[in-house]
C-alpha cells in the first residue's frame, strides 16, 4: 500500500514551477467484475488506470494538467502545461484565487477491513455459483445473474503549502436479479447491483444479503409475474430504503449542488429550481425532514477523510427540520458565492478536476419503527426497488417507477402489485413527508454510478436512509 508514495513525494519536491502554489492528486485505481448466469460463469473482468492531476495557482488564476506519464519529466511537462495555461486564461478570468485558502493538512484515510485479504477469484466465484444454482427450476424464471464488483482506489494529494494526504479504499458491489415470463409479461426481481455499495471487505456481501438470496429472488419475480397492476389514485405511499436513495439522489442531491445552482451545469445535466437566496429561508420539506452530508460513517461508499481538493470533511445539516441551511458546494463554489458549503470537491479520477459533488448524502432516522409505519396508514403502497427514473432539468418535477409494491389497507401490508410508479414535484412532495423510520429501520446504500461534469465524471455516492411515509401521492400502474 503507498509503495509508490516515497518516489512521488520525492520528485514532487523536485519540480520546478513560478507558480504561487501548485498541488498533485496521483490515483490509482484497479477493479474486478465477475458474473455467473444462469449457473455459467462468466469471464472475469479486470481493469487499471494510474495517473496525475497537477494543479497550479499563477497570479490567482487556477489551472491543471493530467498525465500518465509519472517519470520527472513527465510530471514536469504537466506542470509546465498547467502554467502555461493559467497564464493565458489571466486576461479572461472571473476571479482572482489569491485569498482563497488552501490546504496544508497531512492525514491517511482507509476503508474498514482493508488490512483482510479478500476472498479468492475461485472463492468469490463459488458464492457466485451457489446462488445462481439456488434459482429454482421453472420455466417461467427465464434469466437471472449473480454479479460481485470489487474496485480499489489509492489517492496521494501532496501541496506546495506542505499538505499530505493519503486515502485507500475498497468499493464492494453484490448484485443478483431474476426475471420471470410468462409469454404476455415479464418482470425483475433484483437485490443490490445499483442501489447497494459499500467500502469493506467480505462483511459487504453479508450485509448486502446476498448470500442465501437466490431462492427468494425468484419466489418474488414470480410473485410479481402474477401480480396485479397497481391501482392508480390519490394514496399514502411507504418508501424502502433501497428507493428512498434514488428520491434522495436526485430531488435532493442534485438540486443542491452548488456549482448547478449557480449555472455551471445548465447546458448539460441541466439547472435547479433552488436559489442562493433560498439558504436559510426555504422549507424544503416538513419538520421531519433532517438531511446531512455525512463522510463519517465507515461503510458508506464515499465515506472520506478530505475532499480532492484537501478539504477537512466533517458531518453538516443541509436540511433541519425541512429548513434548507446548507448547499452541496466544496471549496472554490464557497468562495465564488460567499456561502459556507461541505467537503464534497471531488473528482471521478486522475484525468478529471475535482467539481461539485453528492457524497454521503443521508436522511436522519426518525422514532417509527416499520410496524409503526405501516399501521398509521389507512390507505397505501409500499414501494421498493427503484427500476426507472425521470425528472426534469431543474431536478423538479419527477416520476419514479419500483420493482416490488404491496397495498396497505387499515393499517396492514396486504397483496403484491406490480409496475408500481409515482409522481410529484420535489418543492411539493418533501413536504408531504409524514412520518420517518427509526434507526432499525435504516440501511446504507449507494450507487457506483453517478454522472456530470463535462467532460462527464461517474462517481460513487452514498445514501443512508430509513424508510418513510409520504401522504397524499400521485400512484398509478403500468397500464395507466
Amino acid at each position: 500500500m503507498f509503495d509508490f508514495h516515497p518516489q512521488l513525494k520525492q520528485r514532487f519536491a523536485a519540480l520546478r514551477t513560478g507558480a504561487e502554489f501548485f498541488s498533485l492528486r496521483y490515483v490509482r485505481e484497479s477493479g474486478q467484475y465477475l458474473s455467473v448466469r444462469k449457473n455459467v460463469a462468466e469471464p472475469p473482468s479486470f481493469s487499471r488506470d494510474e495517473g496525475a492531476m497537477l494543479t497550479v495557482r499563477v497570479n490567482g488564476v487556477e489551472a491543471y494538467a493530467a498525465t500518465n506519464d509519472l517519470s520527472q519529466q513527465g510530471l514536469q511537462a504537466a506542470l509546465e502545461r498547467a502554467e502555461q495555461q493559467a497564464r493565458r486564461l489571466k486576461p479572461h478570468a472571473l476571479l482572482d484565487l489569491r485569498e482563497q485558502a488552501v490546504s496544508s493538512d497531512r492525514a491517511d484515510y482507509f476503508s474498514p477491513n482493508l488490512d483482510r485479504a479478500f476472498p479468492s477469484l475461485s472463492d468469490c466465484y463459488q458464492l457466485l455459483g451457489a446462488e445462481s444454482a439456488a434459482v429454482p427450476r421453472d420455466e417461467r424464471l427465464v434469466n437471472w445473474q449473480v454479479s460481485l464488483g470489487i474496485t480499489q482506489v489509492e489517492q496521494i494529494y501532496l501541496s506546495s503549502a506542505g499538505a499530505e494526504l493519503r486515502q485507500a479504499q475498497r468499493f464492494v458491489y453484490p448484485g443478483m436479479d431474476v426475471t420471470a415470463y410468462d409469454g404476455s409479461d415479464s418482470q425483475t426481481r433484483s437485490l443490490g447491483r445499483e442501489n447497494f455499495g459499500q467500502q469493506g471487505g467480505d462483511d459487504v456481501i453479508s450485509r448486502c444479503g446476498l448470500i442465501g438470496a437466490g431462492a427468494q429472488v425468484a419466489d418474488q419475480a414470480l410473485q410479481l409475474l402474477l401480480a396485479p397492476n397497481t391501482p392508480a389514485g390519490k394514496r399514502d405511499l411507504l418508501l424502502m430504503p433501497d428507493q428512498m436513495m434514488l428520491q434522495i439522489h436526485e430531488s435532493i442531491g442534485h438540486p443542491l449542488e452548488l456549482d448547478r445552482i449557480l449555472g455551471d451545469e445548465r447546458n448539460y445535466a441541466g439547472t435547479s429550481f433552488v436559489k442562493t437566496e433560498d439558504f436559510g429561508r426555504l422549507q424544503y420539506g416538513s419538520k421531519l425532514l433532517n438531511v446531512t452530508f455525512d463522510p463519517d460513517i465507515p461503510e458508506e461508499l464515499a465515506s472520506y477523510g478530505h475532499d480532492d481538493d484537501g478539504t477537512p470533511a466533517s458531518k453538516q445539516f443541509l436540511i433541519r427540520e425541512g429548513l434548507l441551511v446548507r448547499p452541496l458546494g466544496g471549496a472554490l463554489s464557497q468562495f465564488r458565492a460567499g456561502m459556507d458549503g461541505v467537503a464534497n470537491s471531488r473528482a471521478c479520477g486522475w484525468n478529471r478536476p475535482p467539481i461539485d459533488r453528492m457524497a454521503n448524502l443521508n436522511i436522519e432516522p426518525g422514532d417509527r419503527s416499520l410496524e409503526q409505519l405501516i399501521g398509521g396508514i389507512e390507505h397505501g403502497v409500499l414501494m421498493s426497488t427503484n427500476r426507472s427514473w425521470s425528472i426534469d432539468d431543474a431536478r423538479n418535477k419527477f416520476q419514479f417507477g419500483c420493482e416490488w409494491g404491496q397495498l396497505i389497507e387499515n393499517g396492514e401490508l396486504k397483496g403484491v402489485v406490480k409496475n408500481p410508479n409515482y409522481r410529484g414535484i420535489s418543492a411539493q412532495f418533501w413536504g408531504n413527508l409524514s412520518a420517518v423510520g427509526d434507526a432499525r429501520t435504516l440501511k446504507v446504500l449507494g450507487t457506483p454510478n453517478c454522472g456530470k461534469g463535462e467532460p462527464n465524471q461517474v462517481i460513487r455516492v452514498g445514501h443512508a436512509s430509513p424508510a418513510c411515509v409520504f401522504s397524499n401521492i400521485d400512484v398509478f400502474g403500468g397500464d395507466a
